[in-house]
């Protein structure tokens, strides 16, 4: 019966001992997850705030495009009114300044066109 006893004993300090590193590990991997789930968390935080930030510029920027759109027009017409009355206004201009013009408006409003990727 000595023996069974021993047995006993051997196998109560090994659930013991094993009982103790698995609670220690577990301990140690909360500790990590917790750690982790809170720097996770403060980055999808910053990511959040980003994205509003970001959100906020867009909504700046299209709302600074139409005020602009809106300014183009209006000063559009006052050019228009303008020139109603001028004998000048009403002259035909030669296609080579024609074409000039229209070149170099085209090449303002393509550099200034956000629709496309610079290159």
């Amino acid at each position: 019966m000595y023996k069974s006893e021993f047995t006993i004993i051997a196998l109560v300090i090994t659930s013991f001992l094993l009982t103790g590193y698995f609670g220690y590990t577990n301990y140690h991997d909360k500790q990590r997850l917790e750690r982790d789930n809170f720097a996770l968390t403060s980055q999808i935080e910053q990511l959040q705030h980003t994205i509003a930030r970001n959100n906020q510029i867009i909504a700046d920027n299209e709302r600074s495009k139409r005020e602009l759109e809106n300014q183009s027009i209006s000063r559009q017409e006052q050019i228009n009114e303008q020139l109603s009355n001028n004998d000048c206004a009403n002259q035909l201009v030669p296609v080579a300044v024609s074409n000039s013009l229209y070149n170099r408006a085209k090449g303002v409003r393509k550099s200034t066109d956000t629709s496309t990727p610079a290159k």
